[in-house]
């Protein structure tokens, strides 16, 4: 399904995508669907797009676009002075198949681009059947409606991440478990956060064994995943650190996701393996 090199693309490029014609009661969303409801419904909720990034496979089968937005209505003192971190609304798209309507609100930081989302709280995934085109809708519009709450959150929890510290072991261990257990990145990708760990290619003004450039470092080798699941293993992995650094520095969040709650992308990855195979 030619997932091995994912490409950096245009607006024109996913809206001129071939469509493709399954004969079955799979529901195809065209890319350019998804792009104008995204942009038209940010613009009536009075958000300014700062930056659209698009990236997709062969052919523009899987595709992902990525806003860089800025509220224009705010009186949200945290959201007007903060200087580490913009908003972003992302989604991710297919017509193969091989993966379900994805989208969420989130944060980048601004010196590298890293994108920041929390899975537990703000996102949602559609598989392409029935009323799936205007369910969609629904819930991009949704999310933009709730998007500086959303925000502050992910705020919060960079500001907790600035306070702790993880010494090199921490790091090492965490890196074989996001590996090994957690399948979040891969070996290609232990070499990248093990170069930033020795020689970060961003200032992120936090001493080089603050979990803050940690996150960094591993989020920065997440832009090399496939759109396919970039926003999926970004929110895991986001989630992944609130829970257990955080968690056992005796942080608590109340939306956290606990240690014996179902988590939602596991279910969503065996649902697209089941349906995959059909």
């Amino acid at each position: 399904m030619g997932y091995s090199k994912p490409i950096e693309t245009t607006k024109v490029y996913l809206e001129n995508a071939e469509l493709p014609n399954h004969n079955d009661s799979y529901a195809v969303i065209p890319h350019k669907e998804v792009i104008e409801n995204t942009l038209s419904m940010l613009n009536a909720a009075g958000f300014t797009v700062t930056k659209e990034l698009y990236r997709a496979n062969i052919n523009a089968n899987v595709a992902q676009g990525i806003y860089h937005i800025k509220p224009s209505n705010t009186n949200d003192f945290d959201i007007l002075n903060e200087e580490d971190m913009g908003m972003m609304f992302g989604w991710t798209n297919s017509y193969d198949k091989s993966t379900k309507f994805q989208c969420a609100i989130g944060g980048y930081v601004m010196v590298c681009q890293n994108g920041m989302v929390a899975g537990d709280m703000m996102s949602y995934a559609r598989k392409h059947t029935g009323s799936a085109a205007q369910e969609i809708k629904m819930q991009i519009a949704n999310q933009i409606k709730n998007a500086e709450k959303y925000y502050k959150r992910i705020l919060n929890d960079k500001n907790t991440l600035k306070t702790l510290t993880l010494d090199i072991k921490e790091q090492s261990e965490l890196l074989g478990r996001l590996y090994i257990e957690k399948k979040i990145i891969n070996s290609t990708q232990i070499s990248i956060i093990k170069k930033e760990i020795e020689e970060p290619s961003y200032n992120y003004n936090v001493d080089k064994n603050s979990a803050w450039s940690f996150y960094n470092h591993v989020t920065h080798a997440l832009k090399e995943t496939h759109p396919r699941d970039w926003l999926r293993k970004t929110q895991r992995f986001h989630d992944f650190i609130i829970t257990d650094v955080s968690g056992q520095m005796g942080i608590k969040y109340r939306d956290a996701v606990q240690p014996n709650q179902v988590d939602l992308f596991d279910l969503i990855e065996s649902a697209e393996k089941d349906e995959v195979s059909v």
